[in-house]
């Protein structure tokens, strides 16, 4: 049986080394596609404290593995982050940081390089204390591209690298809970075409913009109306209901899905002619019972669009990026509604060790305390993460329990406290022993 006393004395014994390697991390750059800096400063510390084998595949992504049997046991934490934006925004410099008694400053310490930290941590107490199970190895992988693509990583590693875990525990931010899903996604690209004319007499031409501007309404209806009967183009909240949705009670769990307008393009000879095309893009939020052929036949059935017959193209994005190494890995632009069942085995396995090490309800700096406790131990992420490709492409269990909050992702000014990397370190060093316990 795990003694949890002692796992929580070892974790945080090493809370000033997680947080001095946090910091080496977020002092470079590592936005998507140029994460080299992240992966070496990762490989070096696995290194450091002892991992068995530490690789980094051709994709860019490091892996390193505590422990020589068959089953792998995994986790996951993206290592690449987004940009700094507007650096006005900024009270500190994102790449300097900061760090004070309680707290980390950076880009990339909640969203999410605390996730590769206490993995790495996590790993190195059970070697410590001997938790690894002697037909079971613990495989700790900072990946790519998620921001850019979230699961190609995890495509290549299944695909390419033939590792197949036999769960992975998702370590992006959880705000002290355990999340257990998350709505999917796709990017659509709608494209109109038009016939340009001089701007002086319009009738001539034929302009896409107009044409489109009757889409974005249809739009915005799906996203925004109601699913009664008597509605024409019926809410993407119909989900939500069992008369169009099997999969309804799922789809409550997660929340409905959305749909709005990212980007909006269009060409035209010049400012004194009318657009001959014109395209926007999609983010498609997707919950339980939605798949990427509905959401195109989705789109592809509203009113202004079936108008417009063959004028109008909807489209699924691709993606073909070159990771830092120079890899193109392409992939179609759909990432998975994905949620591991309450009942499975790993959600009880994690549940286990948290509560064996913490109790029932979320912990966190005072600050978090009262908002995290408003909330279940065991919910679901707002945002998307690679469990799209672990679960949701390749069904591979998948459990999400990370440091830092969902809120500090993308923003400015971005923050991770230091409890958390102590706390998640010792729940990843104590779920092994809990899950090989049935």
């Amino acid at each position: 049986m795990a003694d949890f006393a002692k796992i929580k004395e070892q974790a945080q014994s090493y809370s000033a080394d997680m947080n001095a390697f946090l910091r080496a991390i977020v002092k470079n750059p590592g936005e998507s596609c140029d994460e080299k800096a992240h992966i070496d400063t990762i490989a070096a510390e696995m290194k450091k404290v002892g991992f068995d084998q530490v690789q980094i595949d051709p994709q860019g992504n490091v892996i390193g593995y505590m422990g020589t049997g068959d089953r792998i046991i995994a986790y996951d934490a993206h290592i690449d982050t987004v940009g700094i934006g507007n650096l006005d925004n900024w009270d500190f410099d994102p790449y300097e940081g900061y760090e004070n008694e309680t707290e980390i400053g950076g880009r990339g310490v909640s969203d999410q390089c605390g996730g590769i930290v206490s993995s790495v941590y996590g790993a190195k107490i059970m070697k410590d204390l001997d938790l690894i199970p002697k037909d079971c190895k613990i495989m700790v992988v900072g990946t790519v591209q998620e921001e850019d693509c979230d699961g190609l990583c995890w495509q290549y590693i299944i695909n390419e690298d033939k590792v197949r875990p036999e769960f992975v525990v998702s370590t992006e931010p959880t705000d002290g809970g355990i999340y257990r899903g998350q709505r999917g996604r796709m990017e659509i690209r709608v494209d109109v075409k038009g016939i340009s004319c001089h701007g002086s007499a319009p009738e001539r031409g034929d302009n896409a913009i107009y044409k489109m501007a009757d889409i974005l309404q249809d739009i915005r209806a799906l996203n925004e109306n109601d699913a009664k009967d008597t509605t024409e183009i019926k809410g993407l909240v119909k989900m939500l209901d069992q008369k169009y949705n099997k999969d309804w009670e799922e789809a409550r769990f997660l929340g409905r899905g959305t749909v709005t307008v990212s980007q909006i393009f269009y060409t035209s000879p010049s400012r004194c002619a009318v657009a001959d095309s014109c395209s926007i893009s999609l983010d498609r939020r997707m919950t339980f019972g939605e798949t990427w052929e509905s959401c195109l036949e989705e789109i592809r059935a509203l009113p202004s669009v079936k108008k417009y017959g063959d004028d109008v193209q909807v489209s699924m994005y691709r993606y073909d990026r070159p990771s830092y190494t120079g890899c193109v890995y392409e992939i179609e632009c759909y990432f998975p509604t994905w949620a591991i069942p309450k009942e499975h085995k790993v959600t009880q396995a994690l549940e286990a060790a948290y509560t064996g090490l913490y109790g029932d309800k979320r912990i966190g700096a005072p600050e978090t305390l009262k908002m995290r406790q408003e909330r279940p131990l065991t919910d679901k992420w707002t945002f998307s993460t690679n469990g799209v490709s672990i679960m949701g492409r390749n069904n591979i269990p998948c459990i999400g329990f990370g440091p830092g909050a969902e809120a500090q992702a993308h923003a400015p000014n971005e923050k991770t406290w230091k409890q958390d990397l102590v706390t998640c370190a010792a729940v990843y060093a104590a779920l092994p022993e809990e899950y090989f316990k049935g």
